[in-house]
């Protein structure tokens, strides 16, 4: 037999010579038989007006239907499948109509195509060696998230959420005032404390306890009727803890809380920041939206005064 039609009878998922299936082809078809679950099952049914959002079951009952357990030996590709379709009749449909959450709701077929493109390439982006395109499309969509925003010369990175990127700006801003920080550690530093709302998110305070500030030296300040950081509260409170023998370094003012929804006013807080030399971030994971908007980005003004 030839070696071309050898190549043919493996690219057909046969071997004449041992009567095999060969890996390759087997694991190709484990995906194909995947993609049909997800475009069935999860897509296409899960958007169904007349399914339900989930097919709820109370955590004994499901405990129950699932098998969850964690086999010594390897689990057969049917059963995977099997486990597969479990996931997906179990789990919440968020692409239903009827499914409506305040962070997210449905599923983007591009966006899942993307997902799908990033997973099978399995790369890491920390360097460029590593990922030569991811890297420039990450520089690419930076750079326009900034010249929409209004800082064409400002710098970014992707934060997987909110609580991280307070905790940067934590970060930064004891940096900024200690600088030595970075290399000899706390040891040494006066007692260092942060202002933020009373309506804020808590959030501060876990980023106050990984970063060794500890969550007592996470300030309130006095809010209005309508949940915004009142500008005059702030000062006072600034004079409060330094007579304590405390250095604020930053003030974390709110775009959008999570209760209200409300604006701190940030040039008031610019002002008072800058009279006595201290960082302001701004914690806009709920309302940063409106910088795209022509109509409400008047909420968010004074952002660009971040020290």
């Amino acid at each position: 037999m030839s070696s071309t039609n050898n190549t043919a009878d493996v690219i057909n998922g046969t071997s004449q010579a041992s009567g095999k299936v060969p890996r390759q082809t087997v694991d190709e078809q484990f995906l194909r038989d995947i993609f049909e679950i997800m475009v069935k099952d999860a897509l296409r049914d899960g958007r169904d007006p007349h399914s339900k959002v989930i097919d709820w079951k109370h955590p004994h009952e499901l405990e129950k239907i699932l098998d969850l357990q964690i086999p010594e030996s390897s689990t057969s590709k049917p059963v995977l499948l099997d486990i597969c379709r479990q996931v997906v009749q179990y789990s919440v449909k968020t692409g239903h109509p009827h499914f409506f959450n305040q962070l997210w709701a449905g599923v983007d077929s591009y966006g899942l195509a993307g997902a799908w493109l990033t997973d099978a390439l399995n790369s890491s982006q920390y360097t460029y060696e590593v990922a030569p395109v991811f890297t420039l499309m990450e520089k690419t969509v930076l750079s326009k998230m900034l010249s929409l925003i209004g800082f064409p010369d400002g710098d970014a990175i992707f934060c997987p959420g909110g609580s991280v990127s307070n905790m940067y700006g934590i970060n930064l801003a004891r940096f900024n005032s200690f600088p030595e920080v970075k290399t000899k550690g706390m040891q040494g530093l006066p007692n260092l404390c942060v202002l933020t709302s009373d309506k804020g998110h808590y959030s501060m305070k876990k980023g106050a306890a990984m970063l060794g500030l500890g969550i007592d030296n996470i300030i309130p300040v006095e809010t209005d009727e309508i949940g915004r950081m009142k500008p005059e509260k702030l000062e006072s409170t600034i004079l409060d803890v330094t007579a304590q023998g405390r250095v604020p370094i930053m003030v974390n003012a709110t775009a959008g809380t999570t209760v209200l929804g409300a604006y701190d006013p940030l040039n008031a807080i610019a002002d008072i920041c800058q009279k006595h030399g201290i960082w302001m971030h701004v914690d806009a994971a709920w309302g940063g939206g409106v910088l795209l908007s022509k109509k409400y980005r008047h909420l968010i003004a004074g952002l660009e005064r971040l020290y």
